[in-house]
């Protein structure tokens, strides 16, 4: 079974993407989603981000994503700090959720930070999502009724869309100059042709 990252910077579409992937039947684990749910759920986890930030990164019982957003968002040092804590976990649940998935030709694994946390590594095959700064900027303010700042101050902590593009093996473009559709099935269609001849020589 192939291992494939989905990955782009915000505003990009990956999550669209991953959502085709889905209709086509390939299961997708989005990883930010389950790194949200392991910091509720493991005390481990919650117990070192109080460590870390605080009492206050703590309201009502549960982590308080906002004040935690505030602190990273404008500290480098902050933001490593709690992917370094996370990151470990997300990577168990994920193996976990693989061996789940057996008898698939491919799985894919979403995640917004795949190549800064090397997590591309792991994987066989990965999938960058890419659209012009500009229009991601757009689509983001209107999905998070947000200012074009706090947009710019997100997009400062992550890595440069030609960086980015590079370091994948295929590149998706959501620019609106082609159809979402048929680059998700052509590269559906290759992929499962990657696996079948992995899985003829194997």
């Amino acid at each position: 079974m192939l291992k494939v990252g989905v990955t782009g910077g915000i505003g990009s579409g990956k999550t669209l993407v991953c959502r085709i992937f889905e209709v086509l039947g390939v299961p997708v684990y989005y990883a930010d989603f389950h790194a949200k749910r392991l910091m509720e759920s493991d005390p481990g986890i919650r117990e070192e981000l109080i460590r870390l930030f605080g009492i206050l990164v703590v309201k009502k019982g549960k982590i308080d994503r906002e004040h935690l957003a505030r602190i990273i968002f404008n500290d480098n040092h902050a933001l490593r700090s709690v992917n370094n804590l996370v990151h470990p976990a997300v990577r168990k649940d994920f193996d976990g959720w693989v061996k789940a998935k057996s008898g698939r030709d491919y799985i894919i694994e979403e995640a917004a930070i795949l190549f800064e946390s090397g997590a591309y590594k792991l994987l066989d095959f990965n999938i960058a999502v890419s659209a012009p700064e500009e229009m991601r900027i757009k689509r983001v303010m209107t999905r998070d009724n947000t200012t074009r700042e706090s947009v710019l101050s997100r997009l400062s902590n992550q890595m440069a869309e030609n960086e980015r593009n590079n370091l994948a093996d295929a590149v998706i473009l959501n620019d609106e100059s082609e159809l979402l559709i048929p680059q998700v099935i052509k590269l559906h269609n290759r992929i499962l042709d990657i696996a079948e001849k992995k899985g003829n020589n194997n």
